[in-house]
């Protein structure tokens, strides 16, 4: 199928899952989750493909095993184009509406540690400090894990801090359901979150490759 829009039934599932995150509230709207949420959000990735890359949907069931909130479903559905271990391009759909991001999500293994590295260098960090000005500037929200306080051995008068606190960094925007989600308009809306925050996912994959 071509994508042609979310339609407010995906919205309306998703309140109710809130509302009755039950197994008995899953099977009787299975099919609604199949039709209405997975297969346009399978039809947007596949518009954007030819240019990012092919998009992952995230499983619908909860990982509970080490979590004390035992709720079964997610009350979202995500895609992922990833450009490396944990790095990439995001787009989610909930009851609140899209929101659409990319970045760094949970560095893996020696990640976290080339990151501080490459930011602390000033002939890679002063350029992402620079990218993260500009996203910000652009009225992205610019979010991820942090510490509440300096890494050990960084200088409390490093120029780039409060970047150096971050242990996952990603941007994104949130989006309100208003009519243009019932339409293709998404497939250009993502599009330009995408494009303006490619420059952050660029020096992300280049500064972190995986172990």
């Amino acid at each position: 199928m071509s994508f042609s829009g979310f339609p407010d039934e995906a919205f309306v599932f998703y309140e109710g899952l809130e509302a009755d995150n039950s197994r008995i509230y899953w099977t009787r709207h299975r099919q609604v989750y199949e039709d209405m949420v997975k297969a346009p959000m399978a039809a947007l990735g596949r518009e954007l493909e030819g240019e990012f890359g092919r998009a992952h949907l995230f499983r619908p069931n909860r990982d509970v095993r080490f979590s004390k909130d035992k709720s079964p479903y997610k009350t979202h559905q995500g895609a992922y184009v990833a450009t490396g271990e944990a790095i990439g391009y995001y787009v989610q759909l909930d009851a609140a509406g899209l929101y659409v991001g990319a970045g760094l999500y949970a560095a893996q293994g020696g990640q976290l540690a080339r990151y501080r590295e490459a930011v602390d260098e000033e002939i890679s960090g002063a350029p992402l400090e620079k990218v993260v000005d500009a996203v910000r500037a652009a009225g992205y929200a610019v979010e991820g894990d942090r510490l509440k306080t300096r890494p050990r051995g960084v200088p409390q008068d490093h120029p780039r801090l409060d970047l150096l606190r971050h242990r996952s960094l990603h941007a994104g925007r949130r989006f309100d359901p208003e009519p243009w989600v019932h339409t293709p308009e998404v497939v250009s809306r993502v599009r330009a979150v995408w494009h303006d925050l490619t420059p952050l996912v660029e020096w992300l994959t280049v500064h972190l490759p995986a172990d």
